[in-house]
């Protein structure tokens, strides 16, 4: 059976469309025009062009410059879209030419055409209500599409900022259950001086904090927005109720306290902001790819590597090798961290390419800061969930590394001067005599001082305070 089809038309031409779709034409010319990447608009950011288009209209209506059926008719049709309805209809690739006029007129198109059939219209028939002359009313791509992208970073942000939380309880809880647990440290993957295997991972949970307070504050650039800035920062088209109230409306909307930029033509031009964000998050990103290096090399093994400790086996490592056990859940962190580092480039590159009054690559800006927020979450989560609270120590291998290492002799530099410390070492190396053996035979300590320079304590802590 064939569709039924409608008629557009704009300053470019005429365009037959499915007469069942809520787009219009110009969402169609896009659709034709970038088929790029296969995904399309993140709909958190849908959800916050919606926001916006709904917050206008209250203010258009609530200061006289739009008609209040045709208010209440876009303010409707934005409640449909918030609580998740035609979700289909926002067909536009995610990457697209023309700063993001091609995601602000699919919302736009979508929300005209719901409203239109409120007032008892047919789709397409824009003299009920206009996409652009009455969705779009005081509005501009320029101010609507990075206040958008604003918004859904600062919402996508809390989830990774509650499942860092999590990691960082979860790490904490770890430090607590292994302080007791003395084990070798090691400088450049050779033995160095020993520490508590507690201390590895508060030195963790140390690192996920900071990554944690480091995005929080980035956060904070978030909140300065350009509404009412209109096309480059002059307000042309936006009248003064609208220009004063809608940085206000839009914040209890959000649930965000939002402010206008103090200068709106660098707050239209400038996306510096969501490089600071992406430099953090590229931060966490390396924090957390070490931090999952190290526990592959402390569970390496289980018979021929460290061996330290044991990661929870998830799943079968191997097609081939019956009962081998692999890292899964730190390979995955580490390869979203990569994922991560190379948005970064792109956003970077992306912020550094616009030119004058306005940056025309914010859709690929949004399309890799979002997918980094949204992949290191699922990152974190699973990391926290299926390998942090399930790791067990090997007291055993710990104690039996520490006891073979020669590392120890450092803490004899004071006593016995550095160049008998190092013939000491050696001596261990080569014959297989223990540090402490070698330095009674020798007589160069005293047992009493001996057993006090090398308790766990003392060499564990800055002057043997706990």
């Amino acid at each position: 059976m064939e569709k039924e089809l409608r008629t557009e038309s704009d300053s470019v031409g005429e365009l037959s469309l499915d007469s069942a779709a809520y787009y219009g034409i110009e969402t169609a010319r896009a659709k034709e025009n970038f088929e790029i990447t296969g995904t399309k608009l993140n709909f958190a950011f849908v959800r916050n062009v919606v926001l916006i288009k709904k917050a206008a209209a209250m203010v258009n209506k609530s200061y006289g410059l739009l008609d209040g059926a045709k208010a209440d008719a876009i303010i409707a049709a934005c409640d449909e879209i918030l609580h998740g309805k035609h979700r289909k209809d926002f067909i536009v690739d995610a990457i697209q030419g023309g700063a993001g006029t091609s995601s602000n007129m699919n919302v736009n198109e979508v929300i005209a055409n719901i409203a239109i059939e409120r007032l008892g219209g047919k789709k397409g028939d824009y003299s009920v209500i206009s996409p652009t002359d009455h969705v779009n009313m005081e509005q501009s791509t320029n101010d609507v599409i990075p206040t958008a992208g604003k918004l859904t970073v600062l919402s996508l942000a809390a989830e990774l900022l509650a499942a860092l939380k999590k990691l960082h309880l979860a790490l904490l809880a770890k430090a607590k259950e292994f302080d007791g647990i003395l084990k070798m440290g090691r400088t450049q993957l050779q033995d160095a001086v020993p520490m508590r295997l507690g201390q590895a991972f508060h030195a963790f949970a140390t690192a996920v904090a900071r990554s944690e307070e480091r995005i929080r504050v980035s956060l904070g650039e978030m909140r300065t927005i350009n509404m009412g800035a209109t096309a480059i920062g002059t307000a042309i088209n936006a009248r003064e109720a609208y220009f004063t109230h809608i940085t206000e409306t839009l914040s209890l909307l959000a649930g965000e306290e939002l402010r206008r930029a103090d200068d709106l033509f660098d707050g239209t031009q400038n996306v510096d902001g969501f490089v600071a964000v992406s430099g953090t998050l590229k931060a966490l990103a390396v924090n957390l790819s070490k931090m999952c290096n190290d526990l592959r090399l402390m569970s390496s093994g289980p018979r021929t590597g460290l061996g330290e400790i044991i990661l929870p086996a998830k799943q079968n490592g191997s097609s081939i090798m019956p009962g081998k056990i692999n890292p899964v859940i730190p390979e995955v962190v580490n390869q979203v961290a990569f994922l991560v580092i190379g948005h970064d480039v792109t956003v970077t590159m992306a912020a550094e390419a616009g030119q004058l009054e306005l940056n025309a690559f914010e859709p690929v800006i949004f399309y890799q800061l979002f997918e980094s927020l949204r992949a290191l979450t699922g990152a974190v989560k699973t990391l926290s969930e299926n390998c942090i609270v399930g790791i067990v120590a090997n007291r055993e291998r710990c104690a039996e590394w520490v006891n073979r290492s020669v590392g120890i002799v450092t803490a004899l530099n004071p006593y016995i001067g550095y160049l008998k410390a190092a013939e000491i070492a050696k001596e261990s190396l080569k014959t297989g005599e223990s540090i402490r053996s070698i330095v009674l035979r020798e007589g160069l300590m005293d047992e009493t001082t001996l057993d006090r320079v090398l308790d766990p304590l003392v060499l564990t802590e800055p002057c043997g305070r706990t």
